[in-house]
């Protein structure tokens, strides 16, 4: 999410550089551009014209101090707004009612049941907690048996509907088994239609005046732009919404809604899904997504998601490991798998800076996403000696190789030459802090890439 924007931002930025005074010819001209790179991404008219009112408000009669650049200057201006326009801080689910009842809304298709599976999953997962899923959609078909297959996955239990085909019914049934049973949250998944029409809010608002939940949340498809932004309104005025999370934003380029519903509905968003996998739902921090969409990284996310996904002992092992120079291609396999975890290449880029040693990273659509794909492909193919000793993977083996996992021997003999490379640079840096090279880090791709 984001991306477009974000490229456009920097842009502006660019061209502010080497300028020693921030003038008003440099002001108008990067808000002309800043408006017209909000409206690429879908950001609503009277959102674009309040933000950059807002920036030009604070950036007249701004002295550059001796410490910023022009372009520092206003990057920090449109940061704090952007931070602003996206909630301020971070907005967190109501965690001092035990149980803590969730009831998620929203159209057909923007993803609630998933979203609740997700959600149940973040709570249990990172919060110790021990949620109920509810299933109170009863017209969709096979809605129940969704959840209840999600559920399964997660380890997660789902209460039963069956019987009972009101699901104000359910829904007060559920409550009631949660209390019995020590559930400390539940979640209630409800349904939806393709417009938001007169049934869907009446029943909606009665499962809502049946439990009376403390979180009411919007589920959001990001795809489908300023549609979002108005249903969410149009919830938001019959249930009083206390937060948005946004769906699908791994398929949205611009982000426009995103920018555009928290100060349209006046509700923070609170959760973002990032992918299609279980564990692809974060909480939303304002600060972190500015600094991304201005190029700036996000390291505090990155390092919450290898701290999630990464085993310690394994890390530990294989920095002993490759100090040693024992790096082989069984690790390297084993390292691409740890990073799938994390999600896509174009994910965990999109965390790091656009500044120093990262700034000619290459960008995410610049990636292969089947790269690392065809990198395990490879290594599958090999015996366990040519893991272990890559040297000995001679002519014939190479041929062997690359017509068992699908690639051309060109596949083979880059691959074996970026480990060695990535081999020699992990050796020299034992000493953490002798480190890691940017040309080192330009001279690596894996097999595939573009």
């Amino acid at each position: 999410m984001f991306e477009g924007l974000g490229d456009r931002l920097q842009r502006v930025f660019k061209d502010l550089r080497g300028e020693g005074t921030l003038n008003d010819f440099h002001l108008e001209t990067a808000l002309r551009e800043i408006r017209l790179s909000l409206l690429e991404a879908d950001v609503s008219l009277p959102v674009v014209k309040s933000f950059l009112a807002s920036v030009k408000a604070e950036a007249v009669g701004q002295k550059v101090t001796t410490a910023l650049s022009p372009a520092q200057e206003v990057t920090r201006i449109v940061r704090d707004q952007l931070v602003a326009l996206l909630g301020g801080v971070q907005a967190d689910l109501d965690s001092r009612a035990r149980p803590l009842s969730i009831l998620l809304v929203g159209l057909q298709g923007s993803g609630k049941t998933t979203t609740a599976a997700k959600l149940a999953r973040l709570l249990k997962e990172r919060r110790a907690r021990y949620p109920l899923l509810v299933p109170c959609d009863l017209a969709r078909p096979a809605a129940v048996s969704q959840l209840q297959t999600l559920g399964k996955k997660i380890g997660v239990p789902v209460f039963d509907p069956a019987g009972r085909g009101d699901p104000v019914l359910v829904a007060k049934d559920a409550a009631r088994e949660a209390a019995l049973t020590g559930r400390d949250v539940v979640l209630y998944d409800t349904a939806g239609r393709l417009h938001v029409d007169d049934d869907l809010m009446l029943e909606v608002t009665r499962v809502r005046d049946a439990v009376q939940p403390q979180e009411i949340l919007f589920v959001a498809d990001a795809m489908t732009g300023q549609d979002a932004v108005r249903s969410a309104a149009a919830f938001h005025e019959k249930l009083s919404l206390t937060g948005i999370v946004f769906t699908k934003t791994d398929g949205d380029s611009r982000g426009g809604a995103a920018l555009s519903i928290v100060s349209t509905v006046g509700r923070p968003i609170k959760f973002v899904g990032t992918g299609e996998k279980l564990e692809d739902l974060e909480p939303f921090y304002p600060d972190r997504m500015a600094s991304r969409i201005l190029g700036m990284g996000d390291v505090l996310s990155l390092i919450e998601k290898v701290e999630e996904t990464i085993d310690v002992e394994d890390a530990r092992r294989m920095a002993r490991k490759a100090g040693a120079g024992e790096f082989t291609l069984e690790d390297l396999r084993d390292q691409l798998r740890s990073m799938k975890k994390m999600g896509s290449i174009s994910q965990v880029l999109d965390f790091l800076p656009k500044v120093g040693p990262f700034r000619q990273m290459p960008s995410p659509s610049e990636l292969d996403p089947k790269a690392l794909v065809r990198v395990e492909a490879i290594v599958d193919s090999m015996t366990p000696e040519e893991r272990q000793y890559p040297q000995i993977v001679n002519g014939s083996r190479r041929k062997r190789i690359a017509k068992g996992s699908g690639t051309k021997v060109e596949d083979i003999n880059r691959l074996l030459k970026q480990h060695a490379q990535m081999k020699k640079m992990m050796k020299s840096m034992k000493g953490l802090g002798r480190g890691l090279r940017a040309q080192d880090l330009r001279n690596l791709s894996f097999p595939g890439s573009r």
